[in-house]
């Protein structure tokens, strides 16, 4: 007996039957607009290394956050670049400083917008990294580990009294997990969420985000204290350390060269997985789509349909505003 032989193309044939088959789907509330506060009022700083993407004053950041929620954005992170820096970072935690005052003015403007303040420390020090820094016996400069953990902590308590529903510790510090847990609960935030950067990777696609941020090291590196590219094992470890020590949400990044790190993670933890589809590559479809080499569209929403499919439940994207109008458009 013969059967008759299957042909899959029978399912790819028109745009409806393509939808009705499809696996894997992008929607708005999929996404996370990340957005970058400054001071001052009607103020614009296009990022040249970012096209489309600029540091905002808190009333323009109210705006963007505006028009994302009406395009289906259902979240925003949001990144402090201060007026003044000094070795120690303490701008992050001013309460009068640019993310506590966005995010008090987004929840009064747009209250059903969910809002994460990234917890770091390299968009306030004079210095560009992640902490106050040390030497080390060989005289190399580096983060004092255990000094920057209260100091997080401090800023993230600061985000929470300001109306953060989610603190993102991007640091890669040993131990900063717990200490900014036990630092929200002991000060009444217990039900803020916290979403760790549990698998951030020392990749060259930061580049146009230290641009926007103004945080790039004026000595060494981050290779001491951010992932080393090559290694999948030690990203098992770390989101599982970060799960025992509260994390909410477990986040990778980056996303595209690391799909297999986001599959993996997914596999490791029952927690909700977020990725970020980080300034760099971003910033190459931006090129790429303005040199009419790509049609930015369909490349956006293919690279955001593919971290998706290796697992992610949230993409960080620059690229969340017009990718959550190009979904409703394809509905």
């Amino acid at each position: 007996m013969s059967f008759p032989q299957s042909r899959p193309r029978r399912l790819r044939r028109t745009a409806a039957l393509r939808s009705i088959v499809r696996e894997t789907r992008i929607e708005p509330s999929d996404l996370m607009l990340p957005l970058f506060a400054i001071s001052g009022k009607g103020v614009k700083k296009p990022i040249p290394s970012m096209p489309g993407v600029a540091q905002l004053s808190v009333d323009l950041v109210v705006a963007e956050a505006k028009a994302a929620r009406e395009a289906g954005v259902r979240s925003a992170i949001l990144f402090g670049i201060p007026d003044a820096k000094d070795a120690q970072g303490t701008a992050a935690w001013d309460p009068q400083g640019p993310v506590c005052t966005a995010l008090r003015a987004i929840k009064d403007a747009v209250p059903d917008l969910v809002l994460a303040a990234d917890v770091c420390l390299c968009e306030y020090t004079d210095h560009g990294h992640c902490g106050p820094l040390a030497r080390d016996a060989q005289g190399h400069v580096v983060v004092a580990n255990d000094q920057t953990l209260p100091l997080l902590a401090r800023a993230a308590v600061a985000y929470a009294k300001a109306g953060a529903d989610i603190v993102a510790p991007s640091d890669m510090m040993d131990g900063r997990v717990g200490a900014i847990r036990r630092a929200l609960d002991e000060n009444g935030a217990t039900d803020v969420i916290l979403m760790s950067y549990a698998v951030k990777y020392a990749s060259a696609f930061y580049g146009p985000f230290r641009d926007a941020a103004q945080s790039t090291p004026k000595e060494g590196d981050r290779r001491g204290y951010q992932m080393d590219p090559s290694n999948l094992r030690e990203a098992r470890r770390e989101a599982l350390l970060d799960v025992g020590e509260g994390a909410d949400l477990i986040m990778v990044k980056p996303a595209l060269a690391y799909l297999d790190v986001i599959s993996e993670i997914r596999r490791t933890t029952d927690l909700p997985v977020a990725a970020y589809n980080v300034s760099g590559e971003y910033s190459m479809l931006k090129a790429a789509a303005q040199n009419g080499w790509i049609e930015e569209r369909r490349a956006v929403l293919e690279v955001l349909t593919g971290i998706k499919r290796a697992g992610a439940d949230l993409i960080l994207t620059y690229s969340a505003t017009d990718a959550a109008k190009w979904v409703a458009d394809l509905a």
